[in-house]
């Protein structure tokens, strides 16, 4: 089982250059542990796709379905108290922004204080380097 930021998520909906590298690394391990923002992170950034010019609409559609689909699997962080304030410390130490520490956040709370035991995937290294820090192995996939 491992954390997947939300950065490490939009390939597997829609094809990027990192996207063969996430499904292998989605393959070997396909818990997915995810922060209950995910999803909508996610569709921020297939619809800003499909305004840019890189998405075409029907396959913006396809992809939020696939979301959808995926997101119903994934085991979510919910916004309680605790993730809140963990993100306000983050905030703190290390250069994230508000969004990113709300995903490391989600993470050091399923990790229950063992960080070492969950795997952290993300392609942001901003927040990959935040997560070392935290005690997580991250994987990054390329």
């Amino acid at each position: 089982m491992r954390f997947w930021d939300s950065s490490a998520l939009v390939p597997m909906f829609v094809r990027e250059p990192t996207s063969s590298a996430v499904a292998e690394t989605y393959a070997s391990d396909p818990a997915v542990v995810a922060w209950w923002g995910s999803p909508l992170e996610c569709a921020s950034a297939l619809a800003r796709l499909e305004r840019d010019g890189a998405l075409a609409l029907d396959q913006l559609t396809v992809a939020l379905g696939s979301l959808a689909n995926a997101a119903d699997a994934w085991h979510e962080v919910q916004p309680v108290p605790a993730v809140r304030q963990t993100a306000m410390r983050l905030l703190l130490v290390h250069d994230l922004r508000a969004a990113d520490a709300l995903q490391l956040a989600a993470a050091v709370t399923a990790a229950e204080g063992q960080p070492d035991g969950l795997g952290f995937v993300t392609l942001d290294d901003r927040l990959a380097r935040a997560a070392v820090r935290e005690g997580f192995p991250v994987v990054q996939p390329r």
